[in-house]
């Protein structure tokens, strides 16, 4: 896991989709695609539910975005 795929989580639940969290990322949506999938399969869980119209977290999605946000003011803090 690193800050990158928090950030492309974190980006996927804010903007609602693939895309526009690959647009505010200045990634390919396929890149940010298989990021997350990649930390799915690390993680051994599913953190978004996925469809034609729509991606929302499961329920351990919320659990990891929860510690992940954390992780990421705790990240720019040591930045800054």
């Amino acid at each position: 896991m690193d800050m990158d795929q928090i950030k492309c989580v974190e980006a996927v639940d804010r903007y609602k989709t693939f895309l526009e969290a690959s647009f505010h990322l200045d990634r390919s949506q396929s890149s940010v695609s298989k990021s997350i999938r990649r930390l799915e399969e690390e993680l051994g869980v599913i953190l978004f539910d996925r469809t034609t119209r729509r991606v929302e977290l499961t329920p351990a999605g919320r659990d990891f975005l929860e510690y992940g946000r954390q992780i990421l003011l705790c990240y720019e803090g040591i930045l800054h």
